[in-house]
């Protein structure tokens, strides 16, 4: 019997801090498909839709980017990786569509995720935060 009460379904949000807002909506909402949901720019948020979780964009020099501090660099990232599982994973039309932008993805891995293993690609977004684009598990 478990008695804890919280039950994790899925990923809500996640947040970076980022150096230049302009280039990640760039990559985030033209290139990966997120469209921007909700801005408050005058504290310094933009929230765009992946699926059913939001990916939140906050400058480091705006009223809630200064809350977190230094901004991050080579030495040190605000986060490891996210991941998006996608609908559809096609693995050449992928790389084409990141290498034709200016983005060089890793090879197609398959790696444990939250349905099971499967194949993804690694890619960096315009400030180096990796990022997980995550197909279907194979049965």
């Amino acid at each position: 019997m478990n008695s804890n009460p919280i039950a994790i379904e899925a990923i809500d949000h996640v947040v970076i801090r980022v150096q230049n807002l302009r280039s990640m909506i760039g990559f985030y909402s033209e290139l990966l498909g997120c469209p921007i949901e909700r801005r408050l720019d005058d504290i310094g948020l933009v929230q765009l839709r992946a699926g059913s979780a939001l990916v939140d964009l906050v400058p480091v020099d705006s009223e809630l980017g200064r809350l977190g501090g230094a901004a991050p660099g080579v030495q040190g990232h605000n986060m490891d990786h996210l991941c998006f599982r996608l609908k559809n994973f096609d693995p050449v039309a992928i790389s084409r569509h990141l290498s034709d932008a200016g983005f060089a993805p890793d090879e197609v891995v398959y790696r444990y995720g939250a349905q099971g293993q499967g194949p993804s690609i690694y890619v960096k977004d315009p400030e180096q935060n990796m990022v997980e684009l995550k197909g279907a598990i194979e049965r």
